[in-house]
């Protein structure tokens, strides 16, 4: 039977984003409750490919009150002890989280705002957004894409290597995933590894906290109106985990530029040639997903909402957590978004008293 409920606050998403509001919020002592899209615990977390593994220790990579304890044998640990992780922090700080909920639309209704979904309707004092981006893998439309008759995936949809055993694999992009991806295909596979332009590794020795530290430096810089440091783009674009480290120093990671449209049996290269693929994977990135939101009216340039910190522009009511640095430094990190959403939630106890 479709419920209705009131509480202070409504978070929508039960990621990491999510969890970290709400460790927040119950320490605030406001009334709140966790709407979740996924039927289990565990965000994007328990979404990814088998391999992949966070640029950090566990106790650099933990949310705010709850340290991640160490995963033995491993130095970064992989997305299935994440998943335990966040399983464990929802529990033990008993977060009021009801799933599966997809949120479909926020809505102003006098000094409430309205949260509906087909499992009930709830009223809100206000409205933390929390949805992420991994729902809305972006794939751009490249000449020929709907003509190409082998496989096409996304990120968010390759698994293993296995699937591609023996086959000619074409991976696209330049940024973390498309690196990880592509050394995780380097081995069993023909693989072509093209990217818009030279990859650009970090250092050997940085890590996610180091880049969590370099973008709270440059928050900080600006804050205070001094010169821009260039963030964590400034240093490069892929964090060099240890399988990117190997298959790049095996010589096994050969990068390609930018092929000029797809054909049916592969790619054309801007010289004329062609080469032939089982399957293309584009790891392209992310867009915020933001359509629970549509209804406020709020969308600003890039698809953005305007904000200030993590506070909509044009309606207090709404926070937005978790999506980047537009909303925090290193906000879309297990390691960053604690600090986004204590502000966040300091900052709706002072709107909400």
């Amino acid at each position: 039977m479709p419920q209705h409920r009131t509480a202070d606050v409504v978070v929508i998403g039960g990621g990491q984003a999510g969890l970290a509001a709400g460790y927040h919020l119950r320490r605030a002592g406001l009334g709140f409750v966790i709407l979740d899209a996924d039927p289990a615990p565990g965000g994007a977390w328990q979404h990814t490919w088998d391999s992949l593994h966070l640029f950090s220790p566990a106790a650099h990579s933990s949310l705010p009150g709850r340290l991640m304890p160490p995963q033995p044998g491993e130095t970064y640990p992989d997305a299935a002890h994440v998943v335990a992780y966040l399983t464990e922090y929802e529990q033990r700080y008993e977060l009021p989280i009801h799933r599966p909920v997809r949120v479909t639309g926020v809505h102003r209704d006098g000094e409430l705002l309205r949260v509906e979904s087909a499992s009930g309707t709830w009223y809100g004092r206000s409205v933390i957004s929390a949805t992420g981006t991994w729902s809305r893998p972006f794939v751009p439309a490249a000449p020929g894409r709907t003509e190409f008759q082998g496989i096409q995936l996304h990120t968010v949809d390759y698994r293993r290597p296995e699937d591609f055993t023996g086959q000619r694999v074409i991976v696209v992009g330049g940024g973390n995933s498309g690196a990880q991806i592509a050394a995780d295909l380097a081995y069993g596979t023909d693989l072509t590894w093209v990217t818009l332009r030279e990859p650009r590794y970090l250092a050997d020795d940085i890590d996610g906290r180091a880049l969590f530290d370099h973008a709270t430096a440059r928050r900080r810089a600006l804050d205070e109106g001094r010169t821009d440091t260039g963030g964590v783009a400034s240093l490069g674009d892929i964090v060099a985990v240890p399988p990117v480290r190997a298959a790049r120093d095996a010589g096994l990671l050969k990068p390609q530029p930018m092929f000029t449209r797809l054909t049916k049996t592969g790619v054309r290269w801007p010289d004329g040639t062609t080469t032939d693929a089982d399957a293309v994977i584009w790891c392209t990135g992310f867009r915020p997903a933001l359509s629970p939101l549509a209804p406020l009216g709020l969308r600003g340039p890039r698809g953005h909402i305007p904000t200030t910190g993590t506070q909509a522009a044009d309606e207090p009511r709404l926070h937005l957590l978790g999506y980047g640095d537009w909303t925090g430094p290193a906000s879309a990190t297990l390691i960053g978004v604690g600090r986004p959403a204590r502000d966040a939630v300091q900052c709706l106890a002072r709107f909400l008293s």
